[in-house]
């Protein structure tokens, strides 16, 4: 792989390594409602372990969603600790809430990630929020803990990258990391079917809860934002707990330069979701809703009415706009 622009900690990385090494099961998690970043950096990271003999739990409390089920490893993947585990690895995680997970008071061992909200929160922390993805950093770093990247690790991480530059549109898409996919490519994965199947592909139920989401589309100067209750989430059949990348298809909609999308849970809260054209951070505002995120899309999970969700985060969003 590519040398990494920054300078390389070597005393940090002599210690991942060294704790990889010595470890004999490896638990690997990462947030709830996970997207394509968070799956392929979680299978990415699990299957280079096990083909050094590493035993590995790989953990989604919400499971895989249906659109990822074609990534090498995905069976694999369960919703529990199911064995005891010597090191702990979380991914493309920004604060250990997310995870969904009970630690029980105790710091994970490692934190790998790319999110600028990131609280440090392991023992030993790599987050490099210049990186467009998560799978970025754990491509290129796995060789510096003598890790494999073959066909099946290089497609779970190019998905990651895929995905989290919505099909390297994102503003921070660079060079470095259109090398760091060019590397991982020498290794046989099919970038065209990959990216039709994370980007384009929609299933039947998909494309009717888009359907809702779009209908009910408003819009007030440069910003854009839908609201969907719990009760059509329903109707629409969609049964998966993340939005169909509906929050990434508002974002391209013209004359806009923030988009939001309210997604009332069956639990009473609301998931929202911002995206943002650059010059605008919409990391900022989700922090302040107890979220998280990049510059350009961010979300928090937020406990109170839908009506009240939507109130507070449209008021504060404008008032962003409007002090641009």
């Amino acid at each position: 792989m590519n040398n990494q622009k920054t300078t390389l900690n070597h005393n940090l990385h002599r210690n991942i390594s060294k704790l990889i090494k010595d470890a004999e099961s490896i638990l690997i998690i990462s947030h709830i409602r996970p997207d394509g970043d968070a799956i392929g950096s979680l299978l990415g990271l699990g299957l280079s372990l096990q083909k050094v003999g590493k035993s590995t739990q790989m953990i989604l409390v919400d499971g895989v969603p249906d659109l990822f089920l074609h990534l090498p490893g995905n069976e694999k993947v369960v919703k529990d600790s199911i064995t005891k585990y010597d090191l702990s690895i979380v991914v493309d995680c920004s604060d250990l809430d997310r995870t969904g997970y009970e630690f029980y008071n105790k710091k994970p061992d490692i934190n790998i990630d790319h999110h600028v909200t990131n609280t440090n929160f392991a023992q030993y922390n790599i987050v490099e929020s210049d990186s467009v993805a998560t799978a970025a950093v754990l491509a290129n770093y796995l060789p510096h803990w003598d890790l494999p990247i073959d066909k099946d690790v290089s497609e779970c991480l190019i998905t990651g990258i895929i995905t989290d530059t919505i099909g390297f549109r994102t503003s921070n898409m660079n060079a470095f990391a259109f090398r760091t996919v060019a590397d991982l490519l020498e290794n046989g994965a099919n970038l065209s079917d990959l990216y039709f199947k994370a980007i384009i592909n929609r299933s039947f139920e998909a494309a009717k809860f888009w359907g809702v989401g779009l209908s009910k589309m408003s819009k007030e100067n440069e910003l854009i934002w839908s609201v969907i209750t719990n009760k059509e989430r329903q109707l629409s059949t969609y049964n998966q707990r993340d939005d169909a990348e509906l929050s990434n298809f508002l974002s391209t909609i013209d004359d806009s330069s923030i988009s939001i999308l309210f997604m009332e849970q069956q639990n009473g809260s609301v998931k929202v979701s911002w995206r943002a054209k650059p010059g605008y951070d919409v990391a900022k505002i989700a922090s302040g809703f107890g979220g998280g995120g990049h510059q350009a899309a961010a979300g928090a999970d937020i406990n109170d009415t839908l009506e009240e969700v939507v109130e507070k985060v449209l008021a504060e969003t404008k008032e962003v706009l409007a002090n641009h």
